[in-house]
């Protein structure tokens, strides 16, 4: 464990978070959010579906204290994910910082966006962000993107806080 490590807290006792982190990679490239929900199976669409998913989990986990100490954690590995993506992609050491800035404001928008609409009684509020936020298919709408949030989101709400820190996220 490095010095910042200590200074932040961030000792061995705490959950590993990796399982969770690959976890939600794999339910953002699972078939059913492209081929029946209509997102571009693209670089952007993959991407929006990553922020999606993640979104969907941090959202989660603010609900309860257990699992909210660690969604900063959970931010890291996806800060962590991105910057490697970009570094592979031929992005250099001068703009990675700027584009992770333009990442990170895009995860923390939708976030806030996807928040509120969750709140929101019906769907008008949800499929006016899946639009706003997500590369759709032409002539796609985010009402089919909108109720598999839906159904992720009480998924979600089910799995024991334990389970949910492990990536025990069934689908």
């Amino acid at each position: 464990m490095g010095l910042i490590d200590r200074l932040l807290g961030r000792g061995a006792h705490q959950t590993n978070l990796t399982p969770l982190w690959h976890r939600v990679v794999e339910i953002a490239r699972e078939p059913q959010w492209y081929a029946h929900g209509g997102i571009a199976d693209s670089v952007p669409g993959r991407f929006d579906c990553i922020t999606l998913v993640l979104s969907l989990v941090l959202l989660r986990m603010e609900r309860e204290e257990e699992l909210r100490k660690a969604t900063g954690r959970l931010t890291e590995h996806f800060v962590n994910d991105m910057d490697g993506q970009l570094r592979q992609n031929g992005i250099g050491d001068l703009v990675v910082g700027k584009h992770m800035g333009r990442l990170m404001e895009a995860l923390g928008g939708r976030l806030g966006a996807y928040r509120e609409a969750m709140a929101e009684d019906g769907d008008a509020a949800l499929i006016a962000a899946v639009e706003r936020n997500v590369t759709l298919n032409e002539g796609q709408g985010g009402a089919k993107v909108a109720a598999e949030m839906r159904a992720m989101a009480a998924q979600l709400e089910a799995i024991p806080a334990a389970d949910l820190l492990a990536g025990k996220i069934a689908r």
